[in-house]
């Protein structure tokens, strides 16, 4: 079990995407970096990215410097996305999450955050 927003949380998640085939196909001719920033976690203020680029992904710890969108989020909400509580849409139409940066190119993409968070929910995480 890997504690959440942790090295090990990410390193269960690249295993996690890039063996699950639904994933894998939805971010095929994808070109995405999607930085995340979560506030009052207990480990304080968290940073974590997913890279998407020639059929490949990727996601940890820390910032990207070639984000086209950044998502904004407090802790509780990063947690109850992660558990499958609470949809991204949801949690953006509710302003729960702030997004920034192309809003065009996360849009067009959306399928893809909505399956990384799938896969994600699907983690033996400890809270």
């Amino acid at each position: 079990m890997a504690l959440f927003l942790s090295d090990d949380h990410f390193e269960a998640a690249n295993q996690a995407l890039n063996s699950d085939s639904g994933f894998l196909n939805a971010i095929v001719g994808v070109d995405l970096a999607v930085q995340f920033d979560v506030s009052g976690t207990p480990n304080g203020d968290v940073s974590y990215h997913l890279i998407v680029k020639d059929g490949t992904v990727g996601t940890g710890m820390g910032s990207s410097d070639a984000a086209d969108v950044s998502v904004a989020s407090d802790f509780e909400t990063s947690k109850a996305i992660s558990k499958g509580e609470l949809n991204v849409q949801m949690a953006f139409m509710s302003g729960k999450i702030k997004v920034g940066g192309n809003m065009a190119k996360i849009m067009m993409h959306q399928a893809v955050i909505n399956d990384y968070a799938r896969v994600l929910s699907g983690l033996d995480v400890e809270y």
